[in-house]
C-alpha cells in the first residue's frame, strides 16, 4: 500500500508560479510511474503530467505543455510539479497518483494509489 501526501498548493495571481510536492511512503518508490491530475469544481478529474519510474520519460496534457514541469527525486521518494505562468483556468484540486504498470496513456482509472489533493487557486 502506497501512501501519498501532496503539499505546496495555495493562492497565486495569474502569471505566478507554484511548486507542488508529493511525498510517497509504504512502497518501493522507483517501481511506480507517478502522475499529477486535477479536478476543477463541476468538472471531471483530468490528467496534467506524468513521469516514468526513473524520470527518463515525461508526459503532459496539451493545456500545460511549456508551462508545467514534472520531476522526481527517487532518493527522497518525492515527485514535483513546477507550475509557471498560471492561469485562472488552472484553478483546481491537484492530486498525486501512482501506478505499477507501465503505460504511456494516463487515465484516472489506470492509477493505483491517490493522495488527498492540494488546492491551487490562480486569481485573475
Amino acid at each position: 500500500q502506497v501512501h501519498l501526501v501532496e503539499s505546496g498548493g495555495g493562492l497565486v495571481q495569474a502569471g505566478g508560479s507554484l511548486r507542488l510536492s508529493c511525498a510517497a511512503s509504504g512502497g518501493t518508490f522507483n517501481n511506480y510511474q507517478m502522475g499529477w491530475f486535477r479536478q476543477a469544481p463541476g468538472k471531471e478529474r483530468e490528467f496534467v503530467a506524468g513521469i516514468s519510474t526513473r524520470g527518463v520519460s515525461t508526459f503532459y496534457a496539451d493545456s500545460v505543455k511549456g508551462r508545467f514541469t514534472i520531476s522526481r527525486d527517487n532518493a527522497k521518494n518525492t515527485v514535483f510539479l513546477q507550475m509557471n505562468s498560471l492561469k485562472p483556468e488552472d484553478t483546481a484540486v491537484y492530486y498525486c497518483a501512482a501506478r505499477r504498470t507501465y503505460s504511456s496513456s494516463w487515465y484516472p482509472s489506470g492509477m493505483d494509489y491517490w493522495g488527498k489533493g492540494t488546492l491551487v487557486t490562480a486569481s485573475s
